[in-house]
């Protein structure tokens, strides 16, 4: 479970390798925006997904000592820049569908509502972080 521009969101635990600080980034020049660069895990590189950029929200900036859930999605490596990472938590129930008022971003990028020991939370599709906002709106 993490948090995202003031969200509380969940990736599937079974996709999530590790969570991570990241280091060090070398950018990646002519990239789509919510792509920050690449960085290193145990000799792996991984490529730094910025997660607020990639729901069509404003970056906080260098994302250099945040943390990141490492994922693999396609035979590909991914770290996926949160805002605050924190434990696993059981799902308390199915995910169910997204109630209106949360806007477009994260009812694209949501799978569904699921409910934990400390509250309801979004379960967010690992491919739409990793695809970005610019693919979403083309």
């Amino acid at each position: 479970m993490c948090l995202i521009a003031e969200r509380r969101v969940a990736f599937p635990a079974v996709k999530v390798r590790s969570v991570i600080e990241i280091e060090r980034i070398t950018p990646i020049p002519r990239t789509a925006p919510h792509i920050a660069g690449i960085t290193a895990l145990r000799s792996q590189a991984l490529t730094v997904i910025d997660c607020r950029v990639a729901l069509g929200f404003e970056s906080r900036g260098d994302p250099v000592g945040s943390r990141a859930a490492v994922v693999d999605h396609e035979g590909h490596s991914y770290a996926l820049v949160v805002d605050q990472a924190f434990d696993v938590v059981d799902a308390l129930g199915d995910p169910e569908r997204v109630p209106g008022g949360f806007g477009e971003s994260w009812a694209e990028a949501a799978i569904g509502m699921v409910e934990t020991a400390s509250g309801p939370t979004l379960l967010i599709a690992l491919e739409t972080l990793i695809a970005g906002h610019q693919a979403q709106a083309a």
